[in-house]
C-alpha cells in the first residue's frame, strides 16, 4: 500500500501520496489539499493495479501526433507501397484531426462520429484503410501502457462495395493486344499468366525457361509517390507461374539478343516499364477504341488483367490450389474468396455429377424403387 503524507508550502498544507508503480519502483503525486483527497487518489491507484488497468501519468499526456512516428517507424519491414498509404493516410485524414489530441482524451464516440464524417465524403474502402492507421497507433500504445483500452476497438466501419470485374473473353484479349500495337506482348502475358504488372515490370531474361514454359517470380517494382523501389514479390512469396505454349513465339521475342539480366519488357526508351506510362501510351486508348466499336466490352485496367487470367484458368477447368499458386496468393480461401464468382458454375457441375453417379449407382435403383412403391395406391386394411 501507498503512503499520505503532509507538507507545508507558502499556501499551506498539502499532502502527498507515496506510492509503487507496478514494477515495483516508487513514485509519487503532490498537491492535495485535503488528507481526504489524497486518500481517495490513493485508493483507485490501488484499485487500478489490482484491475491490470494502471497507467503511469508521465505517460498520459503523449498526443497521437506524438505518438504516431515510432507507430510509423515500428512497420519498417512492410512494402513501399504500404508504408505510403500509411503515410498519406496519417497527412491527410488522421494527423488533421487527432495530431494535438492526448492519446487519453479519445473515446470510441470521437472514433465513431469522424469515421462517419468520413464516410460522407469517401469511398468504403478508403475510410476502412484510415480507420486501420488510426486504430494500429492505438493498439501500438495499448501494447506499451499509454492507454488502457483502444477507442477504435467495435467501430461500425463503411460498407465496402465490392467492383464488378470485367473478365474477358480470349476473343476479347486478342482484340485487346492487337488494338494495343506494340505493346501487345504485355497484353497476352498479363491475360494469360496472371502475374501483377509489378512482377512483369521486374521480369528479367534469366528468371523465364522457355523449355519448362515457367516464369519464376523473385523480384518485383513498385512506384510509391512515382518512385521505383525493387523487392520482392506481394507477401515476400516467390512462386513458378506457368504460360500456355502458344506464347513461346512472344517469350523468344523479349528473350532474344538479351543478356540474362535484362529486363524482358522495357519503356520505349529504356528503363523500367511504367504502368502510367503503358496505359497513357496504349493501354487505355485500346480500351476506349473497343469499348467504342462494342459498348459490352468490358473497361478493363492492366490489373484486370489479372482477374482475366483467373477467369480463363478456371474455365479450362484449373483447380482452386493451382489457381492459389498461379497467383501467388496467401492460401486458397483467399482466392476463393476473391474469385467466388468464377466458381459458382462448378456448383452446377457438383450436382450434375452427383445426380448422374446416384442414378447408376444402387443408390438411385432404390430410391427409383422407393418411388414407385411410394406412387401407388395403398391398399385399404380390413377393420
Amino acid at each position: 500500500m501507498g503512503t499520505v503524507e503532509p507538507y507545508e508550502t507558502s499556501g499551506g498544507r498539502r499532502y502527498r501520496v507515496r506510492y509503487r508503480k507496478p514494477d515495483r519502483s516508487q513514485t509519487d503525486k503532490r498537491g492535495f489539499k485535503t488528507k481526504r483527497s489524497a486518500e481517495e487518489y490513493l485508493a483507485t491507484i490501488e484499485v487500478s493495479k489490482l484491475r491490470g488497468e494502471w497507467m503511469d501519468p508521465t505517460k498520459s499526456k503523449v498526443t497521437v501526433g506524438e505518438w504516431a512516428r515510432p507507430w510509423y517507424l515500428a512497420h519498417s519491414e512492410l512494402k513501399p507501397t504500404t508504408l505510403f498509404g500509411y503515410d498519406q493516410a496519417l497527412r491527410k485524414h488522421v494527423l488533421p484531426r487527432w495530431a494535438k489530441t492526448r492519446l487519453n482524451d479519445v473515446s470510441h464516440s470521437d472514433v465513431q462520429s469522424w469515421v462517419t464524417s468520413l464516410s460522407a465524403t469517401h469511398g468504403g474502402s478508403s475510410v476502412k484503410q484510415t480507420y486501420l492507421v488510426l486504430a494500429g497507433i492505438f493498439k501500438f500504445a495499448a501494447r506499451d501502457g499509454l492507454v488502457v483500452r483502444n477507442p477504435c476497438e467495435g467501430i461500425r466501419l463503411p460498407r465496402i462495395l465490392k467492383k464488378e470485374r470485367g473478365y474477358l473473353s480470349h476473343e476479347q484479349v486478342a482484340k485487346l493486344a492487337k488494338s494495343a500495337g506494340d505493346q501487345g506482348d504485355v497484353v497476352l502475358l498479363l491475360a494469360y499468366t496472371g502475374i501483377r504488372w509489378g512482377e512483369l515490370a521486374a521480369l528479367k531474361v534469366e528468371r523465364v525457361d522457355p523449355v519448362k514454359r515457367r516464369i519464376n517470380i523473385v523480384e518485383a517494382i513498385t512506384e510509391p509517390n512515382g518512385t521505383i523501389v525493387w523487392g520482392t514479390p506481394k507477401s515476400h512469396a516467390r512462386r513458378s507461374v506457368p504460360f500456355p505454349e502458344f506464347l513461346d513465339t512472344v517469350i523468344a521475342r523479349h528473350m532474344s539478343g538479351k543478356h540474362r539480366s535484362d529486363l524482358m519488357f522495357t519503356a520505349p526508351k529504356g528503363g523500367v516499364l511504367r504502368n502510367s506510362q503503358f496505359r497513357k501510351r496504349r493501354f487505355d486508348r485500346a480500351v476506349a477504341e473497343l469499348t467504342a466499336a462494342d459498348p459490352q466490352f468490358p473497361r478493363v485496367t492492366p490489373h484486370d488483367l489479372r482477374h482475366t487470367a483467373a477467369s480463363l484458368a478456371v474455365s479450362a477447368g484449373a483447380h482452386v490450389k493451382s489457381l492459389q499458386r498461379m497467383l501467388g496468393h496467401a492460401s486458397a480461401a483467399m482466392t476463393l474468396d476473391v474469385y467466388a464468382d468464377l466458381f459458382d458454375d462448378d456448383l452446377d457441375a457438383v450436382a450434375a455429377a452427383l445426380n448422374d453417379r446416384a442414378v447408376s449407382s444402387s443408390v438411385g435403383e432404390m430410391w427409383a424403387k422407393v418411388s414407385i412403391e411410394n406412387s401407388e395406391p395403398r391398399k385399404k386394411e380390413k377393420p
